[in-house]
């Protein structure tokens, strides 16, 4: 198992230089805790599953509801302030830095789902909070900072507050810039 671990620490981050510090990531031992905690939740013992996320949250600084399904590879550099909601789901291969916040809207009382499903190889970056029941497809990019509260395509970047898709906004600036330059040919021709 710790090579296993070292071996998603290197991927990730370049600063690792003995197998030995893969211990000392809170990260790491977040994900431990709440693998045991989501265990006893399944099972209904849901004081102990929050008193275990509870302990979890004290050492390391990450809260993770222990009802959050967390896929195979995720991992949390640095991780201060990170809050995962009970009903998040997310896949495999996500990065996860500090001060990211996956958490409901508080207007989803009662339904099933009320926090973000994340897809497979996602990063969200420092301080981004993704709120209520939406998607962040598969290899999209979320910035730091970002305020997200609309679903995200696959493969996209969105930045800021409130979070807005990179890709179109590009597409939008072309287009703008393409008119510009049409207006100007037509009236450097004198049929305007």
């Amino acid at each position: 198992m710790i090579k296993r671990v070292t071996q998603l620490i290197k991927r990730r981050d370049p600063s690792l230089r003995t197998p030995r510090e893969a211990w000392l990531y809170p990260g790491i031992w977040a994900l431990f805790y709440h693998r045991a905690a989501h265990a006893l939740y399944n099972k209904k013992h849901f004081f102990t599953a929050r008193l275990v996320a509870a302990f979890s949250r004290w050492v390391t600084g990450i809260e993770i509801h222990p009802g959050a399904q967390i896929g195979r590879g995720v991992f949390i550099d640095h991780g201060m302030g990170v809050v995962i909601g009970e009903t998040c789901t997310i896949g495999n291969d996500v990065l996860i830095y500090h001060g990211v916040t996956l958490g409901a809207t508080g207007k989803e009382r009662g339904k099933k789902q009320r926090h973000p499903m994340v897809g497979n190889h996602v990063v969200l970056g420092a301080g981004a909070i993704i709120l209520g029941p939406l998607t962040i497809g598969h290899h999209a990019k979320i910035g730091a900072g970002a305020v997200v509260v609309a679903h995200v395509p696959p493969h996209t970047t969105v930045v800021s507050d409130p979070a807005r898709n990179t890709r179109k906004e590009c597409s939008a600036r072309k287009a703008i810039n393409d008119l510009h330059s049409r207006i100007e040919s037509l009236e450097n021709r004198g049929t305007l």
